[in-house]
């Protein structure tokens, strides 16, 4: 996925990183076809890329937050979030929203610190 933007998906201080907020875009830029059940996955999987090009691994994410066009699929989110992370889990806040850059339905940022393993 190409970076247009002026600031990096996630920049690392130490061992604090955050993660800029990931869309539900593929690796072309596009958002997955098929709104909030293809792009959802799709955002947790551009996090994790995110994660890991400062040196990040899932485990290491402590806050999480997530934005929603529709509270109503904050369900289907629990489902995706589950499945993404293991025990014990971060902490996550949802929050509903108007509207996401490029039409998207959904978008998760999130804090990590990096722990020597």
């Amino acid at each position: 996925m190409s970076n247009e933007h002026p600031y990096p998906p996630a920049f690392r201080s130490g061992d604090l990183v955050s993660v800029s907020g990931r869309l539900g875009v593929t690796e072309t830029g596009e958002l997955a076809p098929g709104g909030f059940a293809a792009e959802c996955p799709q955002a947790f999987a551009n996090l994790d890329a995110a994660l890991r090009s400062v040196g990040a691994r899932r485990a290491d994410v402590v806050k999480v937050v997530v934005y929603l066009t529709d509270i109503a699929d904050r369900d289907g989110l629990n489902r995706v979030y589950e499945d993404f992370f293991a025990e014990p889990r971060p902490a996550r806040t949802c929050v509903g929203v108007a509207s996401l850059p490029y039409g998207g339905v959904v978008e998760v940022e999130a804090l990590a610190r990096v722990r020597n393993v």
